[in-house]
């Protein structure tokens, strides 16, 4: 074999192990991110439940920027009127093991409703939110919450409680 083709066999081969050696590498690259990713991850369980409720917005009926006499009169709200109130509640977890078990922190989340510790009242879906995570951050220190609390599941707030 001449001396030309033999170093042309070695480029090619050469060439064949580095382009193995890159995908390699690459790949390797791939599973560490990934595990990084995952060992990095904000985990979250939710829970979601309804409540009927009676409110009212006492504003809306004299507020002119409310009770506008036109097509965006809302001035009705400053009536009682009843709704099923919809709750998301999602909140921190630090394991993949039931660190929080959301059967148990949906009846717990209920209870407080049921029994009155917590209460619909007069107040807007983001005073629901901001009193229901008054009492989460009690019980569950230290952890973020997010809170949806819609009306009929059609309107609402989403608010998100970060801790840092």
């Amino acid at each position: 074999m001449s001396e030309d083709k033999t170093y042309e066999n070695e480029v090619k081969h050469d060439e064949r192990y580095h382009e193995y050696m890159g995908r390699r590498m690459r790949e390797e690259d791939a599973k560490v991110k990934q595990q990084n990713a995952k060992n990095n991850a904000t985990k979250w369980i939710w829970v979601t439940f309804q409540k009927e409720g009676i409110h009212k917005y006492p504003a809306a009926l004299d507020d002119p920027k409310l009770a506008t006499g036109d097509e965006y009169d809302v001035s009705f709200l400053g009536y009682p009127h009843r709704h099923i109130f919809h709750f998301k509640v999602s909140i921190e977890v630090f394991h993949d093991d039931r660190d929080i078990e959301f059967i148990q922190f949906k009846r717990w989340l209920e209870k407080l409703y049921n029994e009155g510790t917590v209460q619909l009242d007069y107040k807007s879906c983001e005073m629901m939110a901001d009193e229901l995570y008054d009492h989460i951050s009690n019980k569950y220190p230290s952890r973020s919450v997010k809170i949806n609390v819609s009306e009929d599941g059609e309107n609402g707030c989403d608010i998100e409680y970060m801790y840092e």
